[in-house]
């Protein structure tokens, strides 16, 4: 990662942990492989202009996944999903407020092939090679007092997304979503956070785009279907001034199209983490997370806040 300050050439900054702090500008360099033979590479770059005016996200990656699909029977099927990621993304600011407005784009050229060489019942027929080409219009609501690892302030996203051939899109389909983060100090050393996250989709999405339940601790992917919900709380204990304890937990459901929102089945995670913070100036920590759900633990390496 490499930072620059957009505010070292307009004067004094405002201090680290204020509301009115501008971003810094981060380049992202990175890499992962996992045992099952996962692996992907990506760069990525955030810049703000203007006194935090303008803000523009771009990312680019190449991915060769090996996953699991659930669907309908609850079974994994192993699949694998290869391609190159885009995005590019400008928002500008509503006048003097904390909103912000813009458009995204993103594509994504794939090929998806079933280990069993048998496409699961309940999708019907898929195409091996899909490309997703979506527009969407974005509204935030950014009030943090830092972007990386926030302890005050509230984050919202509404997002409007359409795929189509106009776009790139092999698929027609549309996607509506919204999240909010909130962090609320409760003490000096001692900050609640709040999240919910939803999306709900229509039409031909591709399978491996549905929404899913997405907490800490449960697969990515394991509760997928039309539509998803998710509610977290995390308990934060800043113990000395650069170490920090956490403990959260967190509800979902996926619903719609395979099951009902009453019959599908909650899914619930519980789990903890330590952080350490590394850049002072940027209020950037790193640090583990250990969360546990039905039948599955899971560790992660973090650097700042969990919540995306």
């Amino acid at each position: 990662m490499f930072f620059s300050d957009p505010a070292s050439d307009a004067g004094p900054a405002p201090p680290r942990d204020s509301k009115d702090r501008v971003p810094p500008n981060v380049t992202v360099l990175g890499g992962l492989y996992t045992q099952n033979g996962t692996w992907a590479a990506a760069a990525g770059h955030f810049h703000t202009w203007d006194n935090d005016r303008y803000r523009y996200l771009g990312a680019i990656a190449k991915v060769d996944a090996h996953l699991d699909y659930f669907g309908l029977s609850s079974q994994p099927r192993s699949y694998t999903l290869q391609g190159v990621a885009l995005i590019q993304q400008m928002l500008m600011r509503i006048g003097s407020s904390r909103w912000y407005a813009g458009l995204r784009y993103i594509f994504f050229d794939s090929s998806s092939t079933f280990g069993s060489g048998e496409i699961p019942g309940e999708l019907g027929s898929v195409q091996k090679d899909q490309r997703i080409g979506a527009g969407s219009i974005v509204v935030d609501y950014d009030s943090r007092d830092n972007i990386f690892y926030p302890g005050e302030g509230s984050f919202l996203e509404i997002e409007a997304q359409a795929a189509r051939a106009a776009f790139g899109s092999t698929q027609n389909y549309d996607v509506y979503a919204a999240r909010g983060y909130t962090w609320q100090p409760l003490t000096r050393t001692l900050i609640l956070g709040l999240r919910v996250d939803s999306k709900f989709s229509t039409g031909d999405i591709p399978f491996y785009a549905q929404p899913y339940v997405d907490l800490r601790g449960v697969q990515k992917g394991r509760y997928q279907d039309r539509n998803a919900l998710t509610a977290e709380i995390e308990l934060r204990w800043d113990l000395i001034p650069r170490w920090s304890l956490l403990g959260f937990t967190g509800v979902g459901k996926a619903y719609g199209r395979w099951h009902s929102f009453s019959e599908s089945q909650n899914v619930q995670s519980v789990g903890a983490g330590v952080r350490y913070l590394i850049a002072r100036k940027l209020g950037l920590a790193v640090g583990i997370d250990v969360a546990h759900s039905k039948d599955q633990n899971a560790f992660y390496i973090q650097v700042g806040s969990g919540w995306r």
